[in-house]
């Protein structure tokens, strides 16, 4: 199944070009087409450095906790931006990034650990089962009860067309 992506390439394209060729404002495009400029500028920053290649949607990666510990450390140690960073490790978003940082200084090398996705496993020794019925033998009466509703069962399926 292939994840839905809010704006198509095409859409993306008309507005840089928009921006890019036709010397409209961020602001302006983005009034027109209704989308955050923040947004806009994420499109012209990363077409500006990558070109088309750079507007095509990327699906969801997971990433190793070594690799989010080398981007880290890459940041740290040449003292590099989020957007930098982005292009040079080939990153989707910045603010991935971002959330790694802050895992990694509340959890530590724990916090960047790939995360399992779906419904916890159900944990089956504390899971319980209904009380069986007691085993003391029927009286008569139900007996007959369950012996009619048999019966009953029965005519209905030869009644059947």
């Amino acid at each position: 199944m292939e994840r839905k992506v809010k704006y198509d390439l095409t859409f993306k394209l008309k507005c840089v070009k928009l921006v890019e060729e036709k010397h409209h404002s961020v602001t302006s495009v983005s009034g027109l087409y209704g989308i955050n400029i923040s947004q806009l500028d994420r499109w012209l920053q990363d077409y500006r450095r990558l070109g088309l290649k750079g507007l095509i949607s990327s699906k969801n990666k997971t990433y190793t906790a070594a690799f989010k510990l080398r981007v880290i450390r890459a940041i740290e140690r040449y003292g590099l931006s989020l957007s930098e960073a982005k292009f040079k490790f080939n990153i989707p978003n910045g603010s991935t990034i971002c959330q790694w940082q802050k895992s990694f200084a509340t959890f530590g090398l724990d916090g960047l650990q790939p995360k399992r996705k779906g419904r916890p496993v159900q944990d089956m020794s504390t899971y319980k089962r209904k009380a069986r019925k007691s085993n003391k033998p029927l009286t008569r009466e139900e007996e007959l009860l369950i012996e009619n509703e048999k019966l009953r069962c029965e005519v209905a399926f030869l009644k059947m067309p």
